[in-house]
Formats: structure tokens, sequence, C-alpha cells
């Protein structure tokens, strides 16, 4: 069947959960809209607001480092900034990102959530500029995740379901072949009104480990990766070359031969 945009999502606060879209406007040479827009450091990062820089993830309260971070369901609102995080219990803490009051509130949350596994205190980060708090040193990435390699992997990890969510993209893709998305590096794609320039693999970390909405790790898949594929790469990373609209159902189609 034809490529098609199977789901959007966004990740406001690096490390947190996903917010699922309808649709996105895309700009040229801009990152994924409203995405790692916050950080919670763990403990002093460096980081500086004036002069925004790379930094590792582990810096920051991930996944990778904490997994219990995958039991809790965050929602960012734009209209009011204020951050949201629940549980099956309920809301467990909300605050506006734009107050010290309620960053503070956010913070000490994970300070209690965490405790014992922090080497600091957290403190809510905000990103400045076209900076983003991505996984890779060059900022204004979107990401792709094809879902057909996810359950090529399920069948080698020896489990019925992997949920895509393990893997933190903006856009999930169905239609192609497994590993099919590798095949785009160097290219340009059609991705709705957009279009997109496939620039890397994805490389994964220990935060494919654990478990959305339960928190802790349930698998270890970084091995059955390197065994069974002799590669650790789990969808793409592009850039915005033509600003458009993308929205759920859209298709995908190669827009150029080869760059590179």
């Amino acid at each position: 069947m034809p490529a098609k945009v199977a789901f959007i999502a966004r990740y406001p606060v690096k490390g947190l959960s996903p917010q699922p879209l309808d649709e996105v406007r895309l700009e040229k040479d801009q990152p994924f809209p409203g995405d790692r827009l916050f950080a919670v450091e763990n403990g002093p990062s460096g980081y500086d607001p004036a002069a925004p820089a790379f930094a590792p993830k582990n810096r920051y309260l991930v996944l990778m480092g904490h997994p219990k971070l995958a039991a809790y369901a965050t929602h960012y609102d734009d209209a009011t900034g204020v951050l949201t995080i629940s549980d099956g219990g309920g809301v467990r803490a909300a605050g506006d990102l734009s107050t010290e009051a309620g960053c503070y509130a956010i913070e000490a949350f994970y300070a209690e959530a965490l405790a014992g596994d922090l080497r600091g205190a957290p403190k809510v980060l905000t990103a400045t500029g076209d900076y983003r708090f991505m996984d890779s040193p060059a900022s204004g990435f979107v990401s792709l995740l094809n879902l057909a390699s996810v359950r090529a992997l399920a069948d080698h990890a020896g489990v019925a379901r992997l949920d895509p969510a393990r893997f933190r993209m903006n856009f999930g893709i169905e239609g192609l072949p497994p590993w099919g998305e590798f095949d785009w590096v160097g290219r340009e794609i059609a991705l709705g009104a957009a279009t997109l320039r496939v620039l890397k693999p994805t490389k994964r970390c220990a935060a494919i480990n654990a478990a959305p909405g339960r928190g802790g790790r349930d698998l270890d898949l970084l091995p059955v990766m390197a065994q069974k594929l002799g590669h650790l790469d789990m969808g793409v990373y592009a850039e915005v070359v033509r600003g458009g609209v993308v929205r759920v159902g859209d298709g995908l189609e190669e827009a150029s031969p080869r760059l590179l």
C-alpha cells in the first residue's frame, strides 16, 4: 500500500510523554513545532539560555537514566503554559512553566518521584531562540518512524507488540517494508504538503527499554538489535526544506533523486 502518516506527535518536555496531533504545520529550516521546548536538568547541566548549546542527554531527566518517567502522562497546554503530570491515580502535579512557582511545582514533584536517582536538584529549563533540547548536536530535526520496522523488531525480540511511543518520534509511517526508511537517507521526501531532506538514521539508547504508561524497564532491546540487525538504528532524522501542513493520513513519496 502507499506510504502514509499513521501518527503525529510532539514532545514538549524532553524525556516526558508524547502529545498526539492531528496535523502540524512545518516551516522551512525550523524545528518541529512545540517539540523539546523544555527539559528538566538532573543537577546543574551548564545550560545557558543566553547562549544555548548542545549537551549530552544524561544531564537531563530522560528515560535512558530514569525509566520511572514512563509511568507518568504529561500534557503541556500552549495557551496557558501549564504542564500537567498524571498517572492512574489522577493529577500528580501541575504548574505554569512561564512562572517560578509553576516550575517549582514540577521540580518538587520530580524531586520526590525520583528521590535517590538524582545527581542534584531538578530544575525546569526553557529553550531560547531556535534551540531545542535534542539528542543530536544539530537542531532543527524532525523524526520519522517506520512502523513496519517496529513490528519486525518485536518479532526479533519475541514479543507480540512494541509500542511505537518507546521510540519518541514525530511521525509514524505505514506502508513501507521493514527498514525501508534507511533508503531515504540523502533523499528528499514529500510528506503531506511539506518536503523533508532525510539526513541520517536515529541511533538508539536504553530509553527504548522503558515501558510506556508503566515505568521501569521491561525489555532489553539493544542487544537484540545488535545481534539480529547489526546496528542500533530505528527511524530517521530529517530537516524541513519546504514548509507545509502535514495531517494524519497524508501520503509520503520520494520528491527527488538521491542527493548524497
